[in-house]
């Protein structure tokens, strides 16, 4: 008995491996699944608090709701489909299972019964997710089926108004693609399902499908079959728009073997849909089978080989005549796509003048030319930066902007960029969170010069003329555009503002932390101006969920750490103009290049959005991406298409962003556009009538560049109007190249600004046509009309050359460049040591019946830090080459003719000769002085300014060697002068 009461009591056993490894587990996938949801969470909420806060809420609960509500019916459709054909195949199982059977299939069977439910579920989860995600990405596709307006065009082959096609077509692909899609997942579930119960036995050697089995697949498979049917008869719309080896559009083998094909195909496939439904009850596979194997055999006869035999036996031989008809469907849908149907053609222009050039005529060529840009956006840059960044932690855009602007009562061309924060010119000891998020918050003011005028004495700002800009060290700058009362000059939203910055302060007494910029820009780098943001922009965080929030959408806990994030702050975010834009209006595909226009006192970004899409019937389709690049291309906009090519293109929407606060304004633009009008239905009130664009911001709106691009691009091909001559390509047209790019890349369209005959203003955008190939002559000069105020805005006017051999832009730049006048003036720049000249822009413009050409020449130290410097103005007209310090001189010079200085803004030296800039007024003009004395100042004029020229040269200073070297000819041809009057006396 004592041994029963001294036996120790068993102990519990230590707990199981797998259940804590299966807690562990479940753990971690709630934290996963926890993270990911939260995440998400404040992804939508913050996306809801920017919306709302630039005034776009509809927008995005239209996109929200819409995008959820495709999730849920997809993703439940797939879902339900799935179970369901899951639970019916296994609740017909066979009772009864034959012995003998498959082992592995028994051990299977084993395994998932006790786990069907759940594994009947997960499958059903996972599909349905899928589903619902692909659905999520068609949400354009939905909005645009069930708003879409007409075109009021029908197309010619199948008689539909071309919005079937754009707003139709693409959703009904989607919802046939889903029938077969949802409809293949819930034949490969169901057959697992019977095979791993019975329904399906692959060993046995009759009746290996029961009944219930052959029931459900013979269903799915007919619906599947069914599905194929709509597919085919949708292909048929299809052909509208498939790319050819010509062209895009209806061919004649698409016509009379495509179509034909795809019509005999929707029969065969309703067909044996209907021997896979009657299989219900007749239960043998004969009937399907021989339909099925129909449909395969006739997919790969007529629709694979008999349009092959078609094209190669009956097209091939006679292609021009077969296709002719086509062909010219294909030149009239593209060029009605592209609005290149109302073009102006002007044909044998003769670009050349005729005949020797009077003075009368020559000022008349002046006068056109009195506003015409000869500074050049991209070699200035430099001077801009330099001059006039202030600065180290402020930078200028990569390529500056044209723009025209009223000044005095006249208008006048300006080179123009906004000063905006560069984050990467900070010290990097000072590049903290604080002062990266709280402290460098904005850029500064706008920086312009006039395009039209050069300063010959104003060797320290590069020859330019500022019209706007910061009084500093060695720079007047200027006020011309922001001499208004009250100027935002800070700029908050740009394109290289930083990714989110904090702003506000705690209380109204509170200390100002964002760093500006002085007035004058004369003070050190250690006086600290410093500002608040108090603009209606920016999302508050103030409350610590909002600060959260904000900490998991940015990865960064200092929202809720840091002492500066207050409860008056505000974070800015999204800040460039592009993505403002693309955010507000997620429809539109925008113009790359956003430009800053000063109105009523504020900075604002304007931007230019087109409509487009690739499913415009017969029009050319083509690479977005390739129809716009060139050598001054850096970025491409948001374009709302699953792939960059288009096949239509309109430009519906003109949007501004205002540089301080960000608000973002959308106006229409195209008042017919079908496209544009859908999405007004969609999103009512998000964009503003015409009629709301102020006058002062009518001033600024120009000729969409991107759109320009791509019609110029159209228009190489598609001048050519006739079919034949269209197909024989003997007539194809290129954009040159750019003689001053270091790749091959297109030349960039110029925007021009000139005065016409009478005394009008033109402001236009150009480009100019090559033959395709190698061989380098104009063909044809592209000009459209780019003053929004006028009548004529966006008429497109085409100089076709009367004499095929009219120099090019490239072989015109190799004639200037070695004009022997030209030689001699640039040859100080090409001796060993020194640094070459750069070429400006060469703009091409048409005045008085010919073609004249202008082209900047700019030298620059070989410093690193120095800046280009306008040298030299080079003209061609006719056959005369000129060169000179300003455009008036130079077109004298190449017309060999006295012209006035009208409209030129400098002041003009004395024709006769040309004193080097910095040179005293000669000596032999001193009465005093015997000319002997003269000739001996003359020559110490020369050797003093010899020997500047060799110290310029050993300190690398191109630019004042080659100034030094004029100085000293001037001397030395001063004494020859001389010289020869004492021995003629």
């Amino acid at each position: 008995m004592s041994e029963l009461f001294d036996e120790e009591p068993e102990r519990p056993g230590p707990e199981s491996p797998g259940r804590r490894a299966r807690a562990l587990v479940i753990t971690g996938v709630v934290l996963v699944v926890g993270f990911f949801l939260l995440t998400a969470f404040a992804s939508i909420y913050t996306d809801r608090l920017w919306y709302k806060e630039v005034g776009y809420s509809q927008v995005f609960s239209t996109m929200l709701w819409t995008r959820i509500g495709l999730f849920l019916v997809f993703g439940t459709v797939m879902a339900a489909t799935v179970a369901v054909n899951m639970h019916l195949a296994y609740r017909y199982r066979p009772l009864f299972r034959p012995v003998g059977g498959d082992g592995s299939v028994d051990r299977y069977r084993d395994a998932v019964t006790p786990i069907r439910g759940w594994l009947l579920g997960g499958v059903a989860l996972v599909v349905g997710i899928f589903a619902g995600t692909s659905a999520v990405g068609q949400w354009r596709s939905y909005m645009l089926w069930r708003n879409g307006e007409t075109f009021g065009e029908r197309d010619a082959y199948f008689n539909r108004d071309l919005g079937f096609y754009i707003f139709e077509l693409p959703w009904w692909h989607f919802v046939v693609d889903f029938v077969l899609a949802a409809t293949i997942v819930a034949l490969i579930a169901t057959a697992v399902v019977h095979y791993l119960f019975g329904g399906i036995r692959l060993q046995a050697t009759h009746d290996r499908l029961s009944g219930a089995a052959q029931v459900q697949l013979s269903v799915l498979l007919g619906v599947f079959v069914m599905a194929k049917a709509v597919d085919y008869f949708l292909d048929r719309f299809d052909l509208v728009t498939e790319d050819h080896r010509i062209f895009t559009g209806m061919n004649f083998t698409a016509e009379n073997a495509v179509l034909a094909a795809r019509n005999i195909l929707v029969g065969v496939a309703l067909i044996c849909a209907v021997l896979f439904f009657l299989n219900v009850w007749r239960r043998t596979w004969q009937l399907p089978s021989v339909g099925l194997a129909l449909l395969v055999l006739s997919a790969i006869l007529l629709g694979m080989i008999w349009p092959a035999i078609v094209q190669n036996f009956q097209v091939k031989p006679s292609e021009a005549d077969k296709e002719n008809p086509y062909i010219q469907a294909n030149i009239d849908a593209t060029r009605e796509a592209y609005g290149l149907s109302d073009i102006q053609s002007e044909t044998a222009y003769q670009g050349i003048p005729s005949g020797s050039t009077s003075k009368a005529q020559g000022n008349t060529v002046l006068r056109q030319l009195t506003t015409t840009p000869v500074v050049d956006p991209l070699q200035v840059r430099e001077t801009f930066q330099q001059r006039q960044r202030i600065r180290a932690y402020y930078s200028v855009p990569a390529v500056l902007d044209v723009d025209r602007y009223t000044i005095d009562g006249q208008e006048v061309p300006l080179v123009l960029g906004v000063r905006e924060l560069d984050q990467s010119g900070i010290q990097a000891s000072d590049q903290n969170w604080s002062n990266l998020h709280t402290e460098y918050t904005h850029g500064e003011g706008l920086i312009a010069a006039y395009a039209n005028r050069i300063d010959i004495d104003d060797q320290a700002n590069g020859r330019i003329v500022w019209a706007e800009g910061i009084r500093g060290e060695g720079t007047e700058g200027g006020t011309d555009l922001t001499d208004a009362e009250k100027f935002e000059s800070r700029v908050y939203y740009g394109e290289q503002s930083p990714s989110y910055s904090i702003v506000g302060k705690a209380s109204a007494g509170g200390r100002d932390l964002e760093l500006g910029l002085p007035s004058t820009g004369e003070g050190t780098d250690d006086e600290r101006v410093t500002t608040t943001y108090d603009g209606k922009g920016g999302v508050p965080v103030g409350s610590t969920f909002n600060q959260l929030m904000y900490a998991i959408k940015f990865g960064e806990p200092n929202f809720l750490l840091s002492g500066r994030v207050n409860g008056n702050s505000k974070v800015l975010y999204n800040r460039t103009p592009l993505e403002r834009v693309e955010r507000a209006a997620p429809w539109l595909t925008v113009d790359g290049d956003p430009y800053p226009a000063v109105v009523n006192g504020r900075i604002q970004w304007i931007i230019d959005g087109y409509t487009t899409t690739d499913r415009y019937p017969n029009s050319q389709r083509e690479s977005f991406d390739a129809m716009i690049d060139d050598s001054l291309q850096q970025e491409t906009g948001l374009q709302t298409i699953p792939t960059d090519e288009i096949n239509y293109m309109r430009s519906a929407v003109k949007a501004t962003v205002d540089a301080y606060d960000g608000t973002v304004t959308l106006y229409q633009w195209d008042e017919d556009d079908p496209i544009l009008k859908t999405w007004m239905k969609v999103f009512p009130g998000a964009v503003k009538p015409k009629d709301d664009i102020s006058d002062e911001l009518m001033e600024h709106l120009r000729y969409p560049e991107d759109l320009f691009k791509v019609q110029r691009y159209q228009l190489a091909r598609y001048h050519v109007a006739d079919a034949g001559e269209f197909y024989s390509g003997n007539d194809r047209w290129e954009v040159p190249e750019d003689p001053n790019a270091t790749r091959e890349v297109f030349q960039p369209p110029y925007r021009l600004f000139s005065t016409g005959v009478e005394d009008t203003d033109d402001w236009s955008l150009t480009s100019v046509f090559k033959p395709r190939g190698a061989q380098n002559t104009l063909t044809s000069y592209l000009q459209v009309n780019s003053d929004a105020k006028s009548d004529s805005f966006g008429k497109l006017r085409l100089l076709e050359m009367a004499d095929e051999n009219t120099p090019g832009p490239g072989q015109v730049a190799n004639e200037m460049q070695g004009n022997d006048a030209v030689a001699q003036k640039l040859q100080q720049y090409r001796v060993q040591g020194a640094t070459p000249p750069r070429f400006g822009n060469l703009l091409t413009l048409p005045v008085e019946g010919g073609l004249i050409y202008i082209q900047p020449v700019y030298a620059a130290r070989s410093a690193t830090s120095a800046f280009p410097i306008l040298q030299y103005v080079i003209v061609k007209y006719g056959d005369g080459v000129g060169i000179d310090r300003n455009l008036p001189r130079a077109l004298a010079d190449a017309l060999d003719v006295d012209l006035d200085a009208n409209g030129d803004s400098e002041e003009d030296p004395p024709a006769e000769e040309d004193p080097p800039v910095g040179e005293e007024p000669p000596a032999e003009e001193d009465p005093d002085l015997s000319i002997e004395e003269r000739i001996a100042a003359a020559l110490r004029d020369a050797d003093a300014a010899f020997q500047a020229a060799e110290e310029a040269q050993t300190d690398g200073d191109t630019v004042e060697w080659a100034r030094q070297l004029e100085l000293a000819q001037a001397a030395v041809d001063r004494a020859v002068r001389l010289a020869n009057q004492r021995a003629s006396e």
